[in-house]
């Protein structure tokens, strides 16, 4: 058994994911700057409740006592000043009541109720391979009432298969590269090998694909990756580019024993003079089942296309279908062409209006910053260089796993996984651990607000109001803890399932 260990230390995904949690609970959300300022005000305010009562004690203990009295806690305190017919000094009595006052109030749980719930909730995240890079990201994750998801790699297994190529008399020929239950268009068709019968077309067809695969050799897309091993898992020998450019958003020029050749979409053939109508019905057929078809030209003339499909992961209508449950806009941003991104959007469940196609790499964060114009908070999904930009602009940016590092490093959120329905689990925990935040702060602020005045009535002994103290705090952490028992399969309950 030979092992390669491809990194080694802090290089390594274990040692990366438990940074990102110390780095994530090291950041504190908004809300902390809120219990921080309430903090603020909170001690002077105690202390300065605490010397009022204690001087109205020693002033007035008869008529304190009088109102008091009727209480049913009077009494537990040396049964009141002596004045009153108690057994302590109406100064004793002062100065336990100011002690009291101090002693019960408790900034601690103001102060735990949201760094306490924020590491739980990140360490939720981990354990269900959801990565957030900070306190203030588990917070924005919840404000997100929209989803932008890119579609190559992420809504789709980003696999491409050469499906179809189609020269330019019409004969079609179907490759063996993809399973017709699992193809995005769901209709790919098996290979079937040209009959001697048909040495033209088979001609036509091979000098289609060792011209598309020939000009894509110097690309690293996956489309062109698809075309390629189609053409050598047929045995067909292919030519090295002298030149080679490729052209962003529209496909590849490459220069091959002096001819040029091209491969891609309509704009790239219309900007170099070449009329694609001739394949116009082909590439909207091929559109319309969800392939990605791109054409072909030698020397100024079209030679015909070929096309490549994806697989839709099995999980994205799942989450595509949960995110509309919760009530989110679901977007999808493409650099395919219209029909194909519509055909996958609808496959998957995303309204076909929401859909933005043909989006260059350079021009996806201006699709964003157009989604969030008017005030929305959209969670950008993407996993490759090109949604970078993206995914920096989005309120919160969530990379794929298996993404570049590039993309990583820009987003707000990594899934280790390449699983779609890990967004709605992201969105899920943002938005339980903010519940729990609430339910913190509330008891904490309702402890003091309960607890405050008992003390200052002189109705608390200190021993009590310190016991109290500490309970107000161990509660909180315990209603963190209890946080632990939530799995984001479903929605936050209030305890905890």
């Amino acid at each position: 058994l030979v092992v390669e260990a491809t990194k080694v230390g802090a290089d390594t995904a274990l040692q990366q994911i438990v940074q990102t949690v110390k780095e994530a609970q090291s950041r504190q959300p908004e809300i902390q700057n809120l219990a921080d300022r309430i903090s603020s005000y909170f001690v002077p305010i105690v202390i300065a409740n605490a010397l009022l009562w204690g001087i109205a004690w020693y002033l007035f203990p008869e008529a304190l006592a009088g109102f008091v009295g009727a209480l049913p806690l009077w009494g537990l305190v040396a049964s009141g000043p002596a004045v009153a017919g108690g057994t302590v000094s109406v100064f004793e009595f002062a100065v336990v009541v100011f002690a009291s006052s101090v002693l019960i109030a408790c900034p601690c749980a103001l102060g735990l109720a949201t760094p306490a719930a924020t590491m739980v909730g990140t360490s939720i995240g981990a354990k269900n391979g959801v990565l957030f890079k900070g306190g203030d990201v588990l917070e924005r994750a919840k404000d997100v009432d929209t989803v932008v998801f890119d579609k190559t790699g992420t809504l789709t297994e980003g696999a491409m298969e050469l499906t179809d190529v189609v020269p330019l008399d019409g004969t079609r020929t179907a490759t063996d590269g993809g399973d017709p239950e699992t193809a995005a268009d769901g209709g790919a068709q098996a290979f079937e090998e040209p009959s001697e019968t048909t040495d033209e077309a088979t001609i036509d067809e091979e000098t289609v694909l060792r011209a598309a695969a020939s000009a894509e050799s110097g690309s690293e897309h996956p489309l062109a990756r698809a075309i390629i091993d189609g053409a050598e898992a047929h045995g067909i020998d292919l030519a090295d580019p002298t030149e080679f450019e490729n052209v962003p958003g529209h496909g590849v020029r490459a220069t091959i024993d002096g001819d040029e050749l091209l491969v891609g979409n309509r704009k790239l053939m219309r900007d170099n003079d070449i009329d694609p109508s001739a394949a116009e019905d082909d590439l909207e057929r091929l559109e319309n089942e969800g392939k990605t078809a791109m054409l072909v030209a030698r020397g100024g003339e079209l030679l015909g296309l070929v096309a490549d499909a994806d697989t839709v992961k099995e999980s994205a209508k799942e989450a595509v279908s949960a995110l509309h449950e919760r009530g989110l806009a679901v977007h999808m941003i493409t650099g395919d062409n219209e029909r194909t991104a519509r055909a996958v959007a609808e496959e998957v469940g995303i309204d076909p209006e929401s859909v933005r196609a043909g989006v260059l790499p350079e021009d996806k964060a201006d699709a964003v910053d157009e989604i969030q114009a008017d005030g929305t908070k959209a969670m950008m999904v993407g996993d490759g260089v090109n949604d970078a930009p993206a995914l920096a602009t989005a309120h919160v940016g969530t990379a794929i796993g298996s993404g570049t590092d590039v993309a990583i490093e820009a987003a707000d959120v990594t899934l280790m996984r390449d699983d779609p329905l890990d967004v709605v689990k992201a969105i899920r925990i943002s938005d339980g651990t903010f519940r729990k935040i609430k339910q913190n702060l509330l008891w904490a602020l309702g402890y003091n607000t309960a607890m405050i005045p008992l003390a200052s009535l002189g109705l608390l002994q200190p021993v009590l109001a310190a016991a109290a103290m500490a309970f107000s705090s161990v509660s909180v952490l315990s209603n963190s803890l209890l946080f632990r028992r939530y799995t984001p399969d479903e929605e936050y309950r209030l305890l905890g399932r």
